[in-house]
């Protein structure tokens, strides 16, 4: 089952949960290691991994006394999948927009100053 956008994309919503997923770009590392840099208790860094875990973009497993946080790097494919459909569509020409409405609708457009050339 893979989780769904609106799961994922709150997930990525707060920069302490992207700074973690930046941090474990490198390698898989314990809780207590991620948790680490950040200037907030082990409980509340528990409470970002939980949500990384609940949408699928790490997984945690336990290795001897420690909790290992990893990437699941194939659970931002959905989301990437998605941002890319936006990429479809071709870059606005604003000078060439801005030309185009001063040729078609020069009345309703008294606001706009004169073109520099």
């Amino acid at each position: 089952m893979t989780p769904s956008l609106d799961i994922v994309f709150a997930a990525l919503a707060d920069p302490t949960r992207r700074r973690i997923l930046s941090m474990l770009l490198e390698d898989d590392m314990a809780v207590t290691d991620v948790a680490e840099p950040f200037e907030m208790s082990l409980a509340a860094i528990s409470k970002h991994l939980a949500i990384l875990t609940r949408a699928g973009l790490i997984s945690q497993e336990k290795r001897g006394r420690l909790k290992w946080c990893k990437l699941e790097p194939d659970a931002l494919r959905a989301a990437s999948v998605w941002m890319q459909g936006f990429g479809q569509f071709e870059p606005v020409n604003l000078d060439q927009f801005e030309r185009f409405l001063r040729a078609e609708l020069p009345d309703l457009i008294p606001d706009l100053p004169p073109e520099a050339d």
